[in-house]
This record gives C-alpha cells, structure tokens and sequence, in this order.
C-alpha cells in the first residue's frame, strides 16, 4: 500500500470522527439547558427535509419545480399515515404500496 493512500485515509478519518467527537467528550458529563435539547431535537427532521424535499418538488436538468409529481403525492398521505400512527414498519409498507399503486396509474 502507498503510503499516501494510508496518510489520504488516516487524514479522512480524522476529519470525520474528530466534529463528531469533540462535542460527545466535552458534553457527556454536562447537563443541557432545556431549550436546547427541544431544540436539538429538530436537527434530524430538519436534515431529512432538506435532503428530500428537492427531490419531490423539482426534476430534470437543470432543475425545475413541479409540484405534481408522483413522488410528491405519495409522500403527502404517506407523512401523515406515519404522523398519526409513528410506526416505521407501517410507513415503509403503506410508502411502497402508495408508489406502486402510483406508478401504475401515472405510467
């Protein structure tokens, strides 16, 4: 193995693990105030949303928005079946059956 590779892969590892460590070593033994654990506790949501809403909304090259997508009108009962329920299993099933289902009348 060359050694840059090694050093490209250590350097790598480093830049990922360290932002994630930092935070766990110097927090671990801290209580948080209470605002900002509720606030904290949006950050996933807010992640998933800004990695999936671009692709129910826009397509093609360069992208465009379009609001009556398949994707978008599957995922519109699918979030509130997963709101009201909080199952994943129950998601997961009733999304794919949705975008079948989907799929065969819009195609």
């Amino acid at each position: 193995m060359n050694t840059d590779y090694l050093l490209l892969v250590l350097g790598m590892g480093i830049v990922t693990y360290l932002p994630r460590w930092i935070p766990l070593i110097f927090l671990s033994n801290r209580r948080l105030p209470e605002w900002l654990r509720q606030w904290l506790d949006f950050i996933p949501a807010a992640i998933l949303s800004a990695l999936i809403l671009p692709a129910l909304v826009t397509t093609g090259e360069p992208r465009q928005l379009n609001l009556f997508q398949p994707a978008l009108l599957v995922s519109i009962p699918t979030f509130i079946f997963a709101w009201k329920t909080r199952s994943l299993a129950g998601t997961v099933i009733t999304g794919m059956a949705l975008f079948w289902g989907a799929q065969k009348i819009f195609s």
